[in-house]
């Protein structure tokens, strides 16, 4: 039997179980969120409708099919019957009403609804189930949850992060293993697959069964192509007019294609900064693969040692340290986008990573050497000028411990995340 890998995210279901009838488990296909949830609950049932049985009964009978897979229930890959929510609205409200009358308890989590297509499934759950839902996104295995340790949200406290117990220093080439092999649990419990075996495999089941339905079929090759083109640029700011050449498609199938990626939780965009005190911000977003396994995999890199020696290094190493930071935050129920922005303006002054939390904006540069130059902190006095009060500047980096480059700004190792 496989070994499990507990899930720092379980905590936060176990809490919402308690508040809510249904529970919506969005994020990438093979990610975990089935496995996750079949563990924390053993007496749960199970359908998916990846089978298409179940499928065709969810659609022509769906009060037959919740009295054919009764509560508590996974249904996985939801999205192929969005009829069904309004179903298991009636059954929630009513199984509601009779635990009210009878023992004035809220009732407990009844279906939990899985899937790899959220913009799908989130528009037609947040209609159908208001106030019925709690809403989860999930990604592939943290660092932290590989070394069974748990994920804080990562603020940039420097007295917090020295509480923090790391004993190893930073090592480069692990780290780079780290990176080219990605997050996908099956490749840390299942020995005998090999990378090029398992995300050849993964590319595959994406485009037939999440992306077929969207596009031409006969459009298969160049959206190959145009996820090829956006791994290369994972890391860098979005130039959607750049990659539609690579991939010789029309802008607006470029961004067409680049909004089933974001939603079907492949890569996700980093807004930039705005505030009504600095005008001259870019607007585009960055861009960045979630998973790096899979980034390095498309942008067609044999091996970790050719990776970490290559010209994309630093901007896989930028992926990397960002989807680990937005891991803390989603592994405790919090979502990213209020909180994590980049910075850049007209001045090409950049800044990697703000983060803004309790009203307060910590500067965050990110680079791939043991002792960057101190410089590269300059441009963190652009956010002097604003009302919220500013936290110490830090460089996440390879250095082996948490040092002062000045009075303001701090190299803080990779491994502290």
């Amino acid at each position: 039997m496989e070994k499990y890998i507990n899930r720092n995210i379980e905590s936060v279901i176990e809490k919402m179980s308690k508040g809510f009838p249904v529970i919506m488990v969005t994020g990438p296909r093979q990610v975990g969120k089935t496995t996750m949830l079949m563990h924390i609950n053993k007496n749960i049932n199970y359908v998916s409708l990846d089978n298409l049985n179940a499928r065709d009964l969810a659609i022509s009978d769906p009060e037959l099919f919740l009295e054919t897979y009764k509560a508590p229930l996974v249904i996985d890959e939801f999205q192929y019957a969005p009829n069904l929510l309004s179903y298991i609205k009636m059954r929630v409200d009513e199984a509601r009403l009779n635990n009210v009358l009878n023992s004035g308890k809220e009732v407990t989590t009844m279906y939990y609804l899985t899937g790899s297509q959220s913009f799908l499934s989130m528009k037609n759950v947040s209609e159908s189930l208001a106030g019925r839902v709690g809403i989860i996104e999930m990604y592939g295995l943290s660092t932290n949850e590989l070394n069974e340790k748990p994920d804080k949200v990562f603020i940039p406290e420097i007295t917090e992060l020295k509480k923090k117990n790391i004993s190893s220093k930073c090592d480069s080439k692990k780290l780079f293993e780290r990176i080219f092999k990605g997050s996908y649990p099956e490749l840390y419990t299942n020995k005998s697959i090999t990378l090029d075996e398992y995300y050849e495999s993964y590319v595959k089941t994406y485009i037939e069964r999440d992306i077929r339905d969207l596009i031409n079929i006969s459009d298969e090759i160049k959206f190959m192509k145009f996820m090829t083109s956006i791994a290369a640029r994972t890391g860098e700011e979005l130039n959607i007019t750049t990659v539609a050449n690579d991939a010789e498609i029309s802008v607006p199938t470029a961004q067409a294609w680049l909004s089933i990626l974001v939603n079907t939780g492949l890569v996700i965009l980093l807004e930039p900064f705005s505030n009504n005190v600095i005008k001259r911000t870019i607007k585009r977003p960055k861009i960045y693969f979630m998973d790096t396994g899979l980034a390095c995999f498309l942008a067609k890199y044999p091996n970790a040692e050719i990776l970490e020696a290559s010209a994309y290094a630093g901007h896989i190493f930028e992926t990397y340290v960002v989807s680990e930071i937005i891991k803390t935050f989603a592994n405790n129920g919090k979502n990213f986008k209020r909180y994590l922005f980049y910075y850049r303006d007209d001045k090409k002054r950049e800044i990697d990573l703000i983060i803004d939390y309790n009203n307060k904006l910590y500067p965050i540069e990110v680079k791939k050497g043991k002792k960057p130059n101190g410089e590269c902190t300059k441009n963190f006095e652009v956010l002097d000028s604003l009302n919220n009060e500013k936290g110490k500047g830090i460089v996440l980096c390879m250095s082996d411990e948490i040092f002062p480059i000045d009075r303001n700004n701090y190299y803080v190792p990779v491994s502290y995340i």
